[in-house]
This record gives C-alpha cells, structure tokens and sequence, in this order.
C-alpha cells in the first residue's frame, strides 16, 4: 500500500505512472484519499497528446519505483477508462464505483470492501493535494492525520478557479511548439548488374600468296649442256607449288577495369509548414478605475 508520504514525493518529484513491464502512462496529476481512512486511493495520470486528458487509477496493487508509481495497468486501459467529473475536487461513490468497476478491483487494502458505498458514510474520494506545487508538510499532514478534507477550496490557495478546484492566485498560460527532427528510412536501392553485347571490330591485315611467273632465258654457253642433256623432241611437265598466307582470327579475354557501388550524402533543405495553437490571456475587469500601466513608461 502506498503511503502518503510516498504520494506527497511522487507529486513534489513530478513522477510519471508507469505499466510494470516499464512502459510510462502519463505523469502523475493529482492523488485522492479516502474519507474515512486518509489513505491514498486514486491517483490521476495526464495522458493524450500533449497530457491533455486525465484518467484515474486505482492505487490498489500499485508500488513506488523511485519517482514513479507502478499499477498493474496498460496504457490502453488507462487512457479508456471513463471519464469522471471532478471539477470539485472530490470523487463520488458512484463515480468510484464505475471506476471500480471498470478496473475489477476494489479499494486499496480491504480485498473484501468491493463496493463501501452502502453503509450510511461519505466514502468518496477528496483530492488531497495536487501537482501545482501544494506539497508543503504542514498542509499534507493536516489533510492527512483527520482523514477527512475540508470542502471549502478556498483554503487551498488563494485563486478561486470558476472552471475546476482552486489552484493558485496565477493563471498558467499554455502554447504548443513544433519540434522537427529527422529520421533516416529506406529510399530504394541500387545494383550493379554486368551483362554482356555484341560489337563489330573491323581490321585491316595484309596477306601475301604466290602466283606463277614464266621466266625465259636464252642459250649460253653457260647453260649449254642443261639444254642438250633430254631428247630431241620430247613431251613434259613440270610442277611447282604455290602457297599464299590465311587470315587466322583469336580471341582472349582480358580485365579493363574494375566497377563497384559507392554512395554519397547530397544534402538539401526542405521547409515543414506546421500550425500551433496557444492560449491568449485577456482581463475582463467591472467596477475598477485607473489608469493602465504602459511598458516603458517609468513606472
């Protein structure tokens, strides 16, 4: 169970209310005691764009991790669970009992109290104090050791809030803002594929062959006996072979170069278009008189 003491760190530290597989929910907004024990009950966790919206959880089964509270919930059950009015600050029991319903638990510490709304007390709910910095001891332990609370919330501060509890004498005004950042994805891919074609190549190769000449040449007394060694008339033949040189074509493979895939970060600006919204604060003022203060003016 948790105690006050630990609930009182969990809003001073602006702890979160994390699943127990270690997923964050929300952060912690504001915790409600039992009227009649004073023990922490609820607490209330800002989830949705932005923390939003807020989603009460029961405290029943929960444990304190540091600056954070671990319940037995999901993200998705907490963000479904039904939206309840308490604008005044306090929880009713028939809101409670939805809750308690809607969780299947019943309230923190008495495993057979399932539903503690039939016996003549006021066993709702009251915010005992809240994450707009109301975390000092004496008003804690006052909340705390009477177990009940004081439903004029004027004594909580010095604001009266006509849209929801009291908070303080200030009013916080609240912008959105636009954060770019960049990540890197997948845009494709690129292959090195090799193939192979077809080309003509065209050389010219001088080739040489031997053709027949007929040389004559007279009779000498040189070649003289040459010519009388035959017969007087006579029939014959002579042969002689010719040759001639032939186009041979080879071919070899040789390396011409090596290819591979490099890549290169090219960088260029784009221009994100976004709207915002913020609050605007305006003074709506009756039955006063004066004169304005100027920025600038001296005063």
């Amino acid at each position: 169970m948790i105690s006050t003491d630990q609930a009182q760190n969990l809003l001073r530290n602006k702890g979160n209310v994390v699943s127990r597989d270690g997923s964050k929910i929300g952060s912690v907004s504001q915790v409600f005691l039992d009227d009649e024990s004073g023990r922490p009950e609820w607490v209330t966790v800002k989830t949705g764009l932005f923390g939003q919206a807020e989603s009460f959880v029961p405290l029943s089964g929960a444990e304190v991790r540091g600056d954070d509270v671990v319940v037995p919930h999901d993200k998705d059950k907490v963000k479904d669970a039904p939206r309840v009015d308490d604008e005044n600050g306090h929880l009713e029991p028939a809101q409670e009992q939805e809750l308690f319903s809607y969780y299947g638990v019943s309230s923190v510490g008495d495993s057979g109290h399932t539903s503690g709304h039939t016996t003549g007390h006021d066993t709702g709910r009251d915010a005992a104090y809240a994450s707009t910095g109301q975390t000092g001891t004496g008003d804690v332990d006052r909340t705390v050791g009477t177990g009940t609370h004081d439903h004029d919330r004027d004594s909580r501060g010095a604001g009266h809030d006509t849209s929801g509890p009291n908070t303080d004498d200030a009013m916080t005004r609240s912008e959105e803002r636009v954060e770019v950042g960049t990540q890197t994805e997948s845009a494709g891919k690129a292959r090195l594929r090799k193939y192979v074609v077809t080309e003509n190549v065209t050389q010219t190769v001088p080739v040489s062959h031997e053709e027949v000449r007929i040389e004559r040449e007279p009779i000498t007394d040189a070649n003289r006996g040459d010519a009388l060694s035959g017969g007087d008339i006579t029939e014959e033949e002579h042969e002689v072979d010719l040759k001639q040189e032939r186009v041979v074509v080879d071919k070899e493979t040789v390396p011409v170069e090596r290819v591979r895939l490099g890549k290169e970060i090219v960088t260029e600006e784009q221009t994100v278009d976004e709207q915002v919204r913020k609050e605007q604060i305006d003074t709506d003022g009756t039955g006063t008189t004066g004169t304005p203060d100027v920025p600038g003016d001296g005063r």
